[in-house]
């Protein structure tokens, strides 16, 4: 018998046949069921077989330094819900079951939890440094307690093993990490017969940060300001990630007004970046109208933002215990005509962008990824439902307001550049829909409630769709309301390595346009 405790609410029992499982946890209307259990290095790696063969996903990977020993955390996606399996794992013998064979994206996570912890997956996995890039002795490991923030090390040599691609006429071309624009950085290596592209391969983590490390030690209300600085385009998703997170420790239960409000925040920021990609994928394929266009209603928005709600980004506007600001009846009149002029707009540069030869030609079937590849490898997000991956937390697992909403998810099964537009412009639509429903529906009262005591040795977890994906923040407990470990989880973990796949047989010159429609976070996953 597996037991697990539901985060917050209470303890069951359950079989290790995820069949019994399912129909033992109980569905509660408008919550997200998440539940928690310790298991064996046995249990973990038949739970992963039975989530995988049953059509559920890896959602997130990390570690954790509990002193004497440390511990694997991996968080699932199933017919239930989430499942946070907890693994105990030896400081003398710190491995753990690999399940990259079941989950590829769990490669690059593993990755990291050796550099980071010095935990490694037993017989298998890839050994090549992830995140460390010669910045620290290969025997540190940065998120171990005893490691001194203070310590400096003097630059090594990087020598990263890179995979070669041979044969008549190979040739490589790298790629970054110093980019011509102001992107993030992160290294491209083509191996290309031609212009034709046989084989790429990522490098990132040139954005390490230390922010997992900063966490530890900070209170909970501190911590709430970086977790809306770790990709700075998912301010709002971040932060409400982590207020969930801190609000199930401590017993805190946010104002419905608060709730919603948290709701129209973030589909305004789904706005602002479907707006602004749109923009982008115009001018890549040189159709610079549209990306004056698409930028300027951008720009209009963020105007909005900052005058009705403080900060343009909507950055520290969600709070543990509810939100910041509040929204009066001159402001809820200001949001509507905003999205009337959107409406109209969107829908006339849409009918330009279907009707552009030139920018059809570029879209279609350019960057195709199949909906059974996307399957395989774990696709997630926007780009995940572009080849046909029903997935949207908002619409199967909703959180207050989103239970009350009827979130209409957007999927298509091309796959390609061009779906991941359409996709684009129908999520436009709907954000368009909900803000108007959560206007019109958004009740009176508080906007913010005091925070209680969180108990040391307590895991919350916060869990959002945000515009890219799902988003997850696990929090640990530690002495006294402060942070003993936060670890933040992008979808663009998931979707790095499928980029890889999606440029193949593909020209290098289609790369940027490619890149762009899936439009990924170095930031998020550089932590």
């Amino acid at each position: 018998m597996l037991p697990l405790a539901r985060l917050g609410v209470r303890a069951v029992t359950v079989t290790m046949k995820l069949d019994s499982f399912t129909k033992t946890l109980p569905k509660l209307p408008g919550a997200v069921p998440v539940w928690h259990g310790a298991v064996t290095a046995e249990e973990l790696r038949s739970l992963c077989e039975q989530v995988e063969r049953g059509g559920g996903k890896l959602l997130a990977l990390w570690g954790s330094d509990e002193t004497e020993q440390y511990a694997l955390h991996v968080s699932l996606i199933a017919a239930p819900g989430m499942l946070v399996l907890t693994l105990l794992v030896s400081g003398k013998h710190a491995v753990f079951p690999d399940i990259s064979d079941l989950f590829p994206a769990a490669d690059r996570m593993q990755r990291a939890v050796s550099d980071m912890l010095g935990l490694h997956p037993a017989g298998g996995g890839d050994p090549r440094k992830w995140v460390r890039h010669a910045a620290w002795p290969g025997n540190v490991r940065p998120l171990r307690k005893s490691f001194d923030v203070a310590t400096t090390f003097p630059a090594g040599e990087d020598g990263y093993p890179f995979v070669p691609v041979t044969g008549n006429g190979v040739h490589e071309i790298p790629v970054g990490p110093v980019h011509a624009g102001t992107i993030e950085p992160g290294h491209f290596r083509f191996s290309v017969v031609g212009e034709r592209v046989l084989r790429l391969e990522e490098r990132l983590g040139y954005k390490h940060k230390g922010i997992e490390k900063r966490f530890e030690g900070m209170t909970l209300e501190q911590g709430a300001r970086l977790a809306g600085r770790i990709s700075g385009d998912t301010t709002v998703g971040y932060a409400w990630a982590y207020a969930q997170a801190v609000e199930s420790v401590t017993g805190t239960e946010p104002p419905p007004r608060a709730l919603w409000l948290r709701a129209l925040f973030l589909e305004l920021e789904r706005l602002l970046n479907h707006l602004g990609d749109l923009g982008y994928l115009g001018n890549d394929v040189a159709l610079a109208f549209g990306f004056a266009q698409f930028w300027i209603l951008k720009e209009e928005l963020l105007r909005t933002n900052g005058e009705l709600f403080g900060h343009r980004y909507l950055m520290d506007r969600i709070v543990p215990g509810g939100v910041a600001v509040d929204l009066d009846g001159a402001g809820i009149a200001r949001i509507t005509g905003a999205l009337h002029h959107i409406e109209q707009n969107v829908a006339a540069l849409k009918d330009i962008y279907d009707e552009h030869a030139g920018a059809q030609d570029r879209f279609l079937t350019t960057g195709r990824v199949l909906p059974e590849l996307a399957a395989q490898l774990g696709l997630t997000g926007l780009p995940g439902r572009a080849s046909g991956l029903a997935w949207d937390t908002r619409a199967q697992f909703p959180c207050a307001p989103y239970d009350q909403l009827d979130v209409q998810m957007v999927t298509h099964r091309n796959g390609d550049v061009a779906a991941r537009v359409t996709v684009r412009f129908e999520e436009i639509a709907e954000s368009v829909r909900l803000i108007r429903l959560i206007l019109e529906r958004l009740p009176p009262g508080e906007i913010r409630r005091a925070l209680g005591d969180a108990e040391q040795g307590r895991l919350g977890i916060g869990w959002v769709e945000g515009w890219r994906g799902e988003i997850v923040v696990a929090l640990h407990t530690g002495e006294n309301n402060r942070i003993q470990r936060l670890h933040p989880h992008d979808p663009s973990w998931q979707n790095w390595p499928v980029l890889e796949h999606a440029i193949i047989g593909n020209i290098v010159p289609d790369f940027p346009l490619i890149n762009k429609s899936f439009n990924l976070s170095y930031s998020g996953v550089d932590l």
